[in-house]
Order: structure tokens, then sequence, then C-alpha cells
């Protein structure tokens, strides 16, 4: 651990690897010693694991049938497709349950079924799978509903489902209660009587695995590739560990998206964000594709994104275009939804002691959206690195959505809250909760206490993950070249961070669109561009230690004209040593 002043004010977390391990790998696979020891910091010491971790293949993917549960639940969609009855898939409105219905909706179409789908609306329907829903799709003339990335704790739901005459089938990857919903078939890897090898799939990738069986006992495994796009946007989305399956499906998903030929719209939504025709990155899914299929969930109907990716036809391209620039309108419109509450409870925050003087924020307001206060939750956590509970209220009843830093149970916090909440839910980092509004005083004293009995002054320090030193003169075409073969970066496979040691400024800063710095570094006779996100206000501790300075970066390929070159996205700067 650094503790020397930063631009940001960051603690710098120095990782330490096997180096012996490393260089086992370098001998047995002919990479970069750097790309060894970042592989190794990732726990990836055999070869065998690492060459599957650098070249993944549709062939690494598991049996689906290890899945408890998988058999019957392939029989019944089978037979049901035999028999003509229809068949109703129930989403959820975020990235992962939006990608799931649509892959799923599509293979039972292709396969001939009588297929509906429904995903509940966040504000008049709530979330997950409830009763009202079983009842709705009972009055459609549904036989058999399959749910995708919900369900695990629907007990009630799957009792109407059974009392209705309906077969029910869930598919989920959520964390499962004491009690498992009473369906026909439960497909969750997290079951504890579940043998499946990976336990972390998002809730597409369950849906996956159903996908996979069907085509294995359809003899159409020819189809699987079609689907691993749709997986790959669900996957990234859902910020699961981009390890395993998920990798597999994550990796190829993005050449896929890359590479094309797609559907109708998907080209449609590819094309209104200027990806259309690009080399994908996870960034992009996370930052550019995902907002605006979340957008419909949270600011109108998630069956806009679901419609749209749907569409195959090409005779409906009109169609198609629309749909993706309502999805881009909703889009700037929870933009600024989101900036407006933002603001709002960042003043909270900084101004009332109430909120501001403890461990973990908890603050709430009227009016505020629903659909986006998990967005601000997040960005209080990055501005202020606490946990951070967001409420809206609405009457009576108000609603909240958490996330939480590394070293704080957000669950187990509202676990020990539990008796003031109608509901509540989630896992160590997200959670969700609604609870009656004249309670919610209580609420912010009961769970600041808990904070603050359990955070000290290091736990809210924020910190940075430094994988190891990166002379500039060690950025070879061999690096960079294995960095691209360790994408996608995200959960479980974080982007390297490097940092330089000493550098002198070549050129600059100077300040970019008022919010960066562009300069440029020298070190050994070699000279970088770098760029530093959001520190337009450092510029001055920039010139000051211009002579001797330490940068933590990422590397980044910038194509621009015809040309490629590599540069520093810097992440904070110190006085070197």
């Amino acid at each position: 651990m650094d503790l020397r002043p930063s631009a940001r004010s960051l603690v710098w977390d120095h990782l330490r690897g096997d180096e012996t391990h490393a260089s086992a790998l370098v001998s047995a696979l002919g990479i970069d010693p750097v790309i060894a020891h970042l592989l190794v910091l990732r726990g990836i010491a055999a070869p065998d694991e690492a060459e599957r971790f650098l070249h993944p293949s549709l062939d690494h993917l598991h049996d689906p049938f290890q899945l408890t549960d998988l058999p019957p639940a392939v029989d019944r969609l089978l037979r049901a497709i035999d028999r003509g009855e229809r068949i109703a898939v129930h989403g959820d409105y975020d990235v992962d349950g939006v990608t799931s219905t649509v892959m799923l909706r599509r293979l039972l179409d292709l396969l001939g079924a009588d297929v509906v789908h429904f995903i509940p609306d966040r504000i008049t329907d709530g979330y997950g799978l409830e009763p009202a829903a079983i009842d709705r799709l009972a009055a459609q003339q549904v036989r058999v509903v399959v749910s995708v990335d919900c369900g695990i704790r629907s007990n009630a739901a799957a009792i109407r489902a059974r009392e209705l005459g309906l077969d029910l089938v869930v598919t989920d990857h959520h964390e499962p209660g004491a009690v498992l919903p009473p369906a026909l078939a439960v497909i969750n890897p997290k079951r504890p009587d579940c043998p499946y090898p990976d336990k972390d799939l998002a809730g597409v990738g369950v849906a996956l695995k159903l996908v996979q069986a069907l085509c294995q006992r359809t003899d159409h495994t020819r189809w699987l590739p079609g689907f691993i796009k749709m997986a790959a946007l669900g996957t990234v989305a859902d910020v699961v560990p981009l390890r395993g399956e998920n990798r597999v499906i994550a990796k190829l998903g993005l050449d896929q998206l890359s590479r094309g030929p797609h559907t109708t719209g998907l080209r449609a939504l590819l094309d209104s964000t200027g990806l259309l025709g690009q080399t994908l990155t996870s960034f992009d899914i996370a930052f550019r594709l995902a907002p605006r299929i979340n957008a419909a969930g949270r600011m109108s109907t998630p069956d806009v994104a679901t419609r749209l990716l749907l569409l195959v036809d090409e005779g409906r391209a009109a169609e198609a275009k629309r749909l993706a620039e309502q999805l881009d309108s909703e889009n700037h419109r929870r933009q600024q939804e989101e900036a407006d509450i933002l603001a709002a409870a960042r003043r909270r925050v900084e101004t009332d002691p109430d909120v501001g003087a403890h461990a973990m924020l908890v603050v709430w307001g009227e009016d505020w959206h629903r659909g986006v206060i998990g967005i601000v939750a997040s960005k209080l956590v990055d501005a202020f690195h606490r946990p951070a509970i967001v409420l809206a209220i609405d009457g009576d009843v108000t609603y909240g959505s958490g996330r939480s830093i590394p070293g704080f149970d957000l669950l187990g916090a509202l676990e020990h809250c539990g008796d003031l909440f109608t509901r509540f839910g989630g896992h160590r980092h997200a959670a969700g909760l609604t609870i009656d509004t004249g309670r919610l005083k209580e609420l912010r004293t009961r769970l600041t206490e808990y904070a603050d009995d359990r955070l000290g002054p290091d736990d809210l320090r924020p910190r940075l993950r430094i994988d190891c030193a990166l002379r500039l003169a060690a950025i070879t075409p061999a690096v960079v070249e294995g960095l691209r073969a360790m994408e996608p970066f995200g959960a479980g496979n974080p982007r390297p961070m490097f940092h330089t040691g000493p550098v002198e400024l070549a050129r600059g800063p100077r300040v970019m669109k008022s919010r960066h710095l562009s300069m440029a570094v020298r070190q050994d006779k070699r000279v970088f561009r770098a760029v530093a996100w959001r520190m337009a206000d450092h510029a001055e501790f920039v010139t000051r230690h211009g002579d001797a300075l330490d940068v933590a970066f990422h590397l980044t390929e910038n194509h621009y004209r015809g040309e490629h070159t590599v540069e520093l996205s810097v992440a904070d700067i110190r006085q070197a040593r």
C-alpha cells in the first residue's frame, strides 16, 4: 500500500504475484512476461487454464444437462411445441432480462412454438414474477410459463400457477431462498443441490443453457452460435465475473457483434450508437448499448427494447430505426433525470450532517424517478466512497436502491433492519427495498449505526489497484497484443492498471473540453500521449511536479484517420519518489 499524496488522494494498492508461475507461463505459451504476470494475478497459473482463457471457444461450454431440473424443462417445452400449447417467456426489465427474453423467444419461434412474452413494468408491475402476471398469462391461454432472470424467490407466483394448472419453469441466477418455488422445474446453478460447475452465470447465461439444451435435443446445434451475441450483451451488462463460461460468452459474443451480420433490430441499435461495423469492447456494451436498453425499462416500457431486438424482417427496417431512436430519446431523458437527482442527493450529503457525517449515505426525495435511483446510488459511491442507499418517496410507500463498496455487505446491512421493510433483496454489492415512508428516519438511524460500527477511516479511503510497474520502454507490440487477447475486461478480469515509475512532462498539460487533461510524458527517450480523464482541476499539481511524476494508467489503442496509436489513459498521478 502506497500512501504518498496523489492528484486524486487515492491509496495505491500494489499487487504481488508468483513470478515462478509467471515464468512457467512464458515458457509454456510463449507469451510476454507482462501478460503472464497479469494472468497469475488473476489466479490463472496453469498453462492449460491460461490457454483456455486467452483462446475461448464454444467447445468450452459445459453440458447443459448437468443443471438440476433442466431435463424435465426441456421435455415439457418440446411437448408443448408438439401439442401447439402456448408458451410464455416472462422476463425482467434490465438488459439481462430483456436479452434473456429475446433469445429464448427467438429460439422457440424457430422451433415452431406458439410463444408470447411478458416483461413487467417497473412502476406498475414491480419487480419479478408475481401472481398477477400468472393470472394475466393464464387469461391469454398460456399453458407453460418460463421465467428468465427472475422467479427464484417467487413462491406465491408458483403456487398461483399450480392452482391455475399452468406449468412453470423457473430459470434464474439470483440467490435462492430457504424454500424453492414449487414449480415444474427450477433451473439455477446456485441451487444448493445443483452440481453445475459454473455458479456465476448471468440470467441470460442460464437461459442460454436452456437454449443450448433445446438445440441439442432438436438437432439444431448449428444454431447455437447465433445466440451468443445476445447472451454477451446481457452477460457484460449484468457485471458478472467474466471468467469460465461467462468469458466464453462475452469474448465470442463481442467478436460476433463486431463482425456481423446482424438482425434488423440489432443492426438498428448498433447504428444508432455509431457502433455498427466497429470493433466492440465490453466498454461499448456497458456504457453505450446497455444504457439504451435499460432506459426503456427505467423511463417507459421495457417492451420497446424487446420489440426492437426481436425484429428480424428486413422489410421492417424503418420500424427498427424508429424504435432505436426512441431508445436513444429515453436514454437522454434518463440522463437528465439522473443528473437532477444526483445533484440534489449530493447537496444533501454535503450540507446535512444527518446524511453526510456517517459511514453510510441514506438519502431520499419526493418526485425522484424510481428508474434511476440505482444509478444515482452508484455515483454517490464513486463520489464519496461510502455505501449509499437512494430512496424515492411515492406517497405512503418509498422505494430504495443501494450500492456498496468492497468490504461492506449491503444485503447483510438490510437484513439487520429487515423488520422495517415490506420487501427487500439483493446481494453484497447491490440491493433494493420497499418501505413505509413513515419509517425512513428510523431506517437511516439503524443503517448508519450499523455501518459506523463496521467501517473505519481506512475502509472509506478510495483505493486504486495497481497490477504492476510498466516502464514506457516495455510497452511493446507483444504487450498490446496480449492485452487485446485478455479482453473483454470487467468483473473478475479487471482492466490492467499499470504505473510508470518516474516520468517527466514532455508537453502540456492542456485542458480538453473543460474537464480533462491532455499531455505527453517521457521516460528513457520514449514519449507517449496521456489523457487524464476528469482531472482538469489537477493541472496545477501536474505542472508543479512535472519533472518527476508517477502515472497510474490503462493502455488504450486509438484508431483515427487510418493511424493506430497506443496511449495512456490516466487514472491518477502522484509525485515520483
